[in-house]
């Protein structure tokens, strides 16, 4: 007499499945979303701006220097603000500006900071402690604050701020407690900002870079002892560049990171890793 069989361990066959080789380019499509970068005058902010209008966003580039704001803006179709972040006042302006002319904000990059001495800790003179906070910290928070309702009208939208391995380890030979302290800072405000927004889909996440080439850091690059710190201290065997911080910008500005909130994403070449 012939068993029969037990359902219970038929073959399972997995149910077939036409691929789609458009839906993980679809993940980053950001078509129509209305998206801001701060500190899009040079450096990683024109990079990102280029990022996400490339990706199909409708952009506002933020930054106090017109000239190359009006450049960026008009090589990627978008709008320029020139506006001094460091003032409230100015701050207050942008959000409302940019819903007027281009829609409601549904992304929000904050990529402007600076480091505004390199005194040792001990010398660091108030004004510039308060100056980087106010730049660094005060404007991303405010400028939260702000894209908060129109993102919660939306059903969501994304919130990225630029911070840096400097908020996470002291950098040997280079004094800048006041710029760690802002950037440590955007990673305590991302978390608390995430749980307690999470429940309008808003998502909040940091990108913390490490040594990357700009304007900034060309001379560092350039000079042969400083050329040698960077190559020693990072262990993957190549330059960073601004290019290789916005994949991780662009992951979180879209769908392709629509699970991750609260997080800070360090982008380093293996820095911190040691």
């Amino acid at each position: 007499m012939k068993a029969k069989a037990d359902p219970q361990f038929c073959e399972w066959k997995e149910p077939r499945v036409t691929p789609d080789p458009d839906a993980a380019f679809r993940m980053f499509d950001l078509d129509g979303r209305v998206a801001i970068v701060t500190g899009g005058s040079s450096g990683l902010g024109v990079a990102v701006a280029e990022a996400l209008a490339a990706a199909g966003a409708r952009v506002a580039v933020v930054a106090r220097r017109k000239d190359r704001l009006a450049g960026l803006a008009g090589r990627i179709g978008g709008m320029a603000i020139a506006c001094d972040l460091s003032d409230p006042a100015g701050v207050a302006s942008v959000v409302p500006a940019v819903a007027g002319d281009l829609g409601p904000p549904e992304i929000l990059v904050n990529a402007a900071g600076a480091m505004m001495t390199e005194e040792r800790a001990e010398s660091e003179p108030l004004e510039a402690i308060r100056g980087t906070l106010d730049l660094n910290l005060v404007a991303p928070f405010l400028l939260a604050q702000a894209v908060f309702p129109h993102m919660r009208a939306a059903g969501g939208g994304s919130i990225v701020n630029i911070s840096s391995i400097s908020g996470r380890v002291g950098v040997p030979g280079i004094p800048q407690a006041s710029y760690a302290a802002s950037k440590a800072g955007l990673s305590g405000l991302t978390a608390e900002l995430a749980v307690q927004w999470a429940r309008h889909s808003i998502r909040v996440n940091t990108v913390a870079p490490g040594f990357f080439r700009s304007e900034i850091t060309g001379p560092l690059y350039d000079s042969e002892r400083g050329g040698e710190y960077l190559r020693r201290n990072t262990p993957l065997p190549k330059e960073g560049t601004a290019g290789d911080i916005v994949g991780a910008v662009l992951w979180l500005a879209g769908d392709a990171g629509s699970y991750v909130t609260g997080q800070t994403v360090v982008v380093d070449g293996g820095w911190t890793a040691r």
